[in-house]
């Protein structure tokens, strides 16, 4: 265990953390989370992490918690990262967003819509796709029927 880990205290900041990296809109404040968790190991933080590992829709994430949790000493395995570009979901959703905007809408006018209504899948998409994000909704946009 390296010095900035606690064994047996909870941060103080412990419920904001665990609300954090519980947060499905916002996959940077996840990553932070897991990453402030730690550095505390307590049974506490361990589930938090395992939750994170098992449970997170972002594969940067799940990463952060196997590593914190293989520095704890615990006997875990990092899930396959999941294979696929759009899910059926994802897609359905995008349809729905292109369809309800106006015939001849721009690129911009769609992404800051999907943003706004499915906060939780746009930030699910860019946190799986990193720097590929903006070129992959763009393609997806481009190649989405509308009618």
């Amino acid at each position: 265990m390296n010095k900035n880990e606690v064994e047996n205290e909870l941060p103080p900041n412990y419920d904001q953390l665990k609300t954090a990296a519980n947060r499905t809109s916002n996959w940077r404040e996840r990553l932070a989370a897991v990453e402030e968790l730690g550095q505390w190991k307590t049974k506490q933080t361990i589930d938090v992490l395992l939750h994170r590992l098992n449970n997170d829709s972002v594969y940067k994430v799940r990463e952060a918690a196997f590593g914190k949790l293989k520095q704890f000493g615990e006997d875990v395995q990092l899930p396959p990262r999941k294979k696929g570009d759009l899910s059926r979901e994802v897609a359905k959703i995008l349809v729905r967003i292109k369809k309800s905007l106006p015939k001849g809408h721009a690129y911009q006018d769609f992404k800051e819509k999907f943003k706004k209504m499915r906060l939780d899948i746009y930030d699910t998409c860019e946190g799986e796709k990193g720097d590929d994000f903006d070129k992959w909704l763009e393609d997806a946009w481009a190649s989405l029927a509308t009618r």
